[in-house]
């Protein structure tokens, strides 16, 4: 078993003869917030949805927590991605409640009632999310994503449509996570937010790694010359 939250070993990922994904390998240490970060259409997302088991390698291998790519437990994972996973026509407790009971969290009532708090949405509690904004989705997404106390975060921009004070927020709550031995990586645009949680650093370009490292004070204190100064 291996020892890193997360270890990717030389995986390719087609669709058709397009390669997105080039034989990227990267470990995720235990206890680390990896920004995975790369341009438009650089392989992120596509890198993302395969550690979260929503995507098939095409070569390679993928384990999380110790299990590979088919043998991956969903409830070991919490994903924000650009779909969301949350339901228009329910309300806010009524997609945390249904995936309390899919993950079987303990003392789900009291879970709901203190993710709801938390992310500012207890009095649209009984709201449908079809009523919500984009930053009310994003954040009843982060709830949802937090719910079961998962050993693994994956996010894909998860700071998109977030106000100031929820983007504070959610940084926060990564390195709540990261403080409680929980690994995280997080894909974002968004290069002052991410490097400003970051404890390690991968880029891709075109499919292929082409950086990783720890983060740096470098880095966080001009993140607008990030891509010059890892080139």
């Amino acid at each position: 078993m291996s020892e890193a939250a997360i270890s990717i070993q030389n995986v390719w990922k087609f669709f058709g003869d397009y390669a997105a994904v080039r034989e990227v390998s990267l470990e995720v240490p235990p206890s680390a917030i990896l920004a995975l970060l790369g341009r438009n259409g650089a392989g992120k997302t596509t890198m993302l949805r395969m550690m979260a088991g929503l995507l098939r390698p095409s070569r390679g291998d993928i384990s999380v927590s110790g299990l590979g790519w088919v043998e991956q437990n969903g409830s070991a994972i919490g994903v924000v991605g650009h779909g969301e996973w949350i339901y228009d026509d329910l309300s806010a407790q009524e997609n945390l409640e249904f995936f309390g009971r899919l993950y079987k969290v303990d003392d789900l009532a009291a879970c709901i009632d203190r993710w709801l708090e938390t992310v500012g949405l207890t009095r649209f509690r009984n709201a449908r999310v079809s009523e919500f904004s984009r930053g009310m989705r994003q954040r009843l997404a982060v709830a949802r994503a937090f719910l079961h106390d998962p050993r693994v975060l994956l996010l894909d921009e998860p700071w998109t449509a977030l106000d100031d004070r929820a983007t504070q927020l959610l940084s926060s709550l990564l390195r709540d996570a990261q403080s409680r031995g929980r690994s995280v990586v997080v894909c974002s645009h968004q290069l002052r937010e991410a490097l400003e949680v970051a404890t390690q650093v991968a880029v891709i370009d075109r499919g292929k790694l082409i950086f990783q490292g720890p983060n740096s004070d470098d880095f966080k204190s001009a993140p607008e010359d990030f891509y010059q100064k890892i080139s």
